[in-house]
């Protein structure tokens, strides 16, 4: 199974599964705190203070930006 099969995937699981699978993919891959890392993180914190929404297209976009930036 390729990369974009399992993440089409993805959203067709139950909520137990993704978080299982979620837990298991940080037990793998440890985050790393880059600078780049946390100031995403103070971003998305600042979002949500200010009450900032994103549509899963918005959030995928995002997410991706922030990946590909940080590799």
């Amino acid at each position: 199974m390729s990369v974009a099969e399992i993440l089409e995937e993805l959203p067709k699981l139950s909520a137990d599964d993704q978080s299982l699978i979620r837990r298991r993919i940080d037990e793998l891959i440890p985050e790393e705190e880059t600078p780049e890392t946390l100031a995403a993180i103070d971003a998305a914190r600042q979002s949500l203070s200010e009450g900032k929404k994103h549509t899963i297209e918005e959030a995928r976009n995002l997410l991706t930006q922030w990946t590909t930036r940080s590799s």
